[in-house]
């Protein structure tokens, strides 16, 4: 065995220095916590995870067999086309116009993207230089942040408080931050408050974006899931949304397809012509098995999306019920798959997860996770069965923090 070989021996040594984007970007916060949970459950512990956004129910089997069918298809063996296919694009539009009565035009106001998250890191790198201004909920969808850092810009935020209803209030903005920002993002139904936007709001946010010149970009990824007769409202169908922003939307949620990857950037043209041409540059599109499935998931049977709402309502109202019961008291979600709940006295949002975990084996997120105003609140998913749901409760209980 050589020893002494010079060329292993440079590379060995040769210094990887990350670019400074890199080392810019946010910390991941919620990798720790999964690291947290992995050492319970490693250890052998029956460990309860309501930290986490991922749906825990498998994609409708017609979906499932629409993408079986499709991979047999050689025409999807081949490069798909650089936008993706027109079929794709027309059936969003189509489930807009049937839910929302929104119309697309889809070869110029839609966007085929690699999941919501990617399209929302893409605006940010489409719309802003280093030193612009980008509004941001607080709390709100960590993602955002990372968009913003590797634009170089700076982010303002927009404080989410209860007593607003979990709204921003455009008012209390900085006149500095409003006026040198070019981006903002919005997200109701909202993680990870859970609350619902009424139409005024979009009507005040589109006077306000339009006043001072910021691009909107909403966050529509739980625009299915309404709870109590409520079905949440498109930034899209307000007047004037398109000549200010887009929507993001994804199949993550509406149809159980986290792991397929698929969404969609709608509305204003100039702004879709911007994110497939930086798309352009990294990726040639969705395998066109999984894009023809998609369309059967858009245009074919919504029972599966109703059915999976009065789940969630279901497994809403049977958390709150155990809540209510131990007198943990909260404001029921209007919207989402989360709970959004106020820490007990003398605890912080991380100290309060910390001990959840170490002592009822119980994963839930902190809400200083998603800013600085999610201070004094945890954020449990209602993506367990409600068996799960109250045997949780029941551990809780057996702490003594309520009553």
């Amino acid at each position: 065995m050589n020893t002494n070989n010079p060329t292993k021996a440079a590379v060995s040594a040769f210094p990887m220095i990350p670019a400074q984007r890199l080392q810019e970007l946010p910390t991941q916060f919620f990798a720790t916590l999964v690291r947290k949970a992995n050492v319970q459950i490693a250890a052998g512990h029956d460990v309860i995870n309501l930290g986490q956004g991922n749906p825990d129910r498998p994609t409708p089997p017609h979906i499932v067999k629409a993408l079986q069918q499709a991979a047999e298809n050689p025409q999807y063996h081949r490069y798909p086309p650089f936008n993706g296919y027109l079929f794709l694009k027309e059936a969003v539009a189509q489930r807009y116009r049937e839910d929302y009565g929104v119309e697309l035009d889809p070869e110029t106001e839609v966007a085929v993207l690699f999941g919501g998250k990617t399209g929302l890191v893409e605006i940010a790198q489409c719309l802003l230089n280093p030193g612009d201004v980008c509004l941001v909920p607080d709390p709100g969808y960590p993602d955002y942040w990372s968009g913003v850092a590797l634009a170089g810009a700076r982010m303002a935020f927009m404080p989410l408080l209860e007593s607003n209803g979990f709204l921003p209030d455009y008012s209390a903005l900085s006149a500095d931050d409003v006026n040198r920002a070019k981006l903002m993002f919005i997200n109701y139904p909202n993680n990870p408050t859970a609350v619902s936007a009424p139409a005024s709001f979009y009507e005040e946010t589109i006077a306000f974006a339009a006043k001072h010149g910021i691009v909107v970009a909403s966050d529509f990824a739980y625009g299915a899931i309404g709870f109590d007769g409520q079905k949440p409202v498109s930034f899209l169908q307000l007047p004037g949304a398109k000549e200010v922003g887009v929507e993001f939307y994804t199949l993550s949620k509406t149809y159980n397809m986290a792991g397929w990857r698929v969404g969609f950037c709608l509305g204003n043209p100039e702004i879709v012509r911007m994110i497939n041409l930086i798309q352009d540059h990294y990726y040639c599109s969705l395998f066109g098995g999984i894009q023809e499935a998609a369309a059967v998931a858009l245009t074919g049977p919504q029972d599966s999306v109703h059915e999976l709402v009065q789940m969630y309502q279901s497994r809403r109202d049977a958390l709150f019920g155990a809540l209510d019961r131990i007198g943990w008291q909260a404001s029921r979600s209007q919207g989402s798959f989360f709970t959004w709940l106020p820490v007990p006295k003398g605890y912080t949002s991380e100290s309060f997860s910390d001990m959840l975990l170490e002592q009822a084996k119980i994963v839930v997120a902190p809400g200083v996770g998603f800013g600085d105003h999610g201070e004094g609140y945890v954020r449990l998913g209602l993506l367990s069965t409600e068996e799960r749901l109250r045997e949780a409760v029941d551990r809780i209980d057996a702490l003594r923090l309520f009553g």
